[in-house]
């Protein structure tokens, strides 16, 4: 079969190129991944709690090395990189503390009987992640599935595959046996085929609406649970009596994490009248003060962008939008020479129908809004198919308590960026789909939460 290669976003240049599974090696797998979900049974959530605890020291002894790769792979800057296998540790040692308690029973009230719900394993559950976080996507989702008893087959992104062979490795010395977790070099036009195989049990998705969308499909024909993150176009309301300071050198972050390529950056700047022209100004020094080169320099703020057709989509989108009456403000142009380079840029005046208003831009370009009340920029914020993420820096408690209640999104962050944690609950609703990730929620999503009721005489 034909292959997928490893390509430095930065340079252009292949460092490695791999074979696809057959349909033969992937039946080796999924048997393998069968076999050790059964086995896997025997073993006490201590000793689980062990080799998870083996896996964070290892991300963290190796996270330099491991860092480098992802940077290789999809262009993030070193310093973000190492900062992610550090966050992929977390993961590991909140799970190895907390799923006794998660997964403790949970006592019925039901007359005399002695009733109360166990949470048991469902088995192998496919994992189709995104190369924008390479290792935390992954981590987030093996975790809780390996401490709960179950077993993780991934379907990583084409374009990281050293990412999800490295993976697979820390979770194999980390102890975890053979089968309990396996990195699968296929396409995805092979995904649909080991959805349908009864040996794999759910899939989760971290990706875009049409992935999401074909997993969901071919599980629910086959009466399989999903657990979909997709994109996001997340909302940033910035209020009258916020710290307007602190706003803008948040909403800059925001924005430009991960070079921009993040679901849950914040995408959309919702500013109120009475201060927008002020933080519009601050807001464009900030980008254009942002330095773009090579990730590996640990002065750079933004590196390249993953892919060239991923760039090239983002552009397609800015003039677009711009022919369509959008202002340009700053930036947001592909940089000449060698790597997938796009200077950050900001725009504003969008009209409502124009691929700014309606897409989801996954690069380093802003757009701004105006809205003349909080009822203004909360119909603003929810005038989108998505929901994944929403922030509102306001110090007006009738303000915060509005967005709360009224924003259309999974979470909602009071002066602070949008962000995700082990501790949190993580996904959103409408088109960012369903289901919750991380925390209890997280690994109770691929749980059997079995009734028991014992008859009392």
């Amino acid at each position: 079969m034909s292959g997928m290669q490893s390509v430095n976003p930065a340079t252009g240049k292949t460092e490695q190129q791999f074979d696809l599974l057959d349909a033969d090696a992937i039946d080796v797998a999924l048997e393998k991944s069968h076999q050790a979900f059964r086995q896997g049974l025997s073993l006490s959530l201590d000793e689980r709690a062990v080799k998870m605890r083996k896996a964070a020291e290892l991300l963290r002894h190796e996270k330099e090395s491991l860092g480098r790769l992802m940077t290789q792979e999809m262009g993030k800057t070193l310093a973000s990189a190492m900062a992610e296998v550090e966050k992929c540790a977390l993961a590991c040692d909140y799970y190895a503390r907390e799923t006794s308690t998660i997964l403790a029973d949970r006592k019925l009230v039901d007359g005399d009987n002695d009733s109360y719900v166990r949470y048991l394993p469902v088995g192998p559950v496919l994992a189709v992640m995104p190369w924008n976080f390479p290792f935390w996507q992954v981590f987030r989702f093996a975790a809780p599935a390996l401490m709960a008893g179950n077993t993780g087959l991934l379907k990583h992104a084409s374009n990281v595959p050293r990412c999800a062979l490295a993976i697979e490795d820390i979770l194999a010395r980390a102890g975890f046996p053979e089968g309990a977790f396996q990195t699968l070099l296929i396409s995805s036009g092979q995904v649909e085929s080991i959805l349908k195989d009864d040996r794999v049990r759910a899939a989760t998705v971290t990706g875009s609406e049409g992935a999401g969308a074909a997993v969901a499909s071919s599980c629910g024909q086959q009466i399989k649970p999903t657990v979909l993150e997709l994109g996001g176009s997340d909302p940033f309301i910035v209020m009258p009596s916020a710290d307007i300071d602190k706003a803008v050198e948040t909403a800059v972050k925001a924005r430009t994490i991960n070079n921009g390529q993040s679901c849950i950056a914040a995408k959309r700047f919702i500013v109120h009248a009475d201060i927008h022209d002020d933080f519009r100004d601050r807001f464009v020094a900030g980008f254009a003060a942002l330095v773009v080169g090579d990730p590996m320099d640990e002065n750079t703020d933004i590196g390249p962008l993953a892919l060239p057709q991923i760039r090239d989509e983002l552009h397609r989108q800015v003039e677009e939008s711009v022919a369509a009456g959008a202002t340009r403000l700053t930036g947001a142009r592909p940089i000449d020479g060698e790597g997938n380079f796009y200077q950050p840029g900001i725009l504003a005046d969008i009209p409502a129908d124009s691929p700014a208003a309606t897409e989801e831009l996954f690069g380093p370009v802003a757009l701004l809004f105006k809205a003349d009340s909080i009822d203004d920029a909360i119909h603003l914020a929810n005038d989108s198919r998505f929901g994944l993420g929403s922030c509102i820096w306001s110090n007006e408690q009738a303000e915060i308590d509005e967005a709360i209640n009224r924003l259309q999104a999974g979470s909602t962050f009071v002066n602070a960026m949008v962000s995700s944690d082990p501790a949190r609950p993580f996904g959103g609703v409408k088109d960012s789909g369903y289901g919750r990730e991380l925390s209890a929620d997280g690994m109770l999503a691929f749980m059997n939460a079995k009734t028991v009721l014992i008859a009392t005489e």
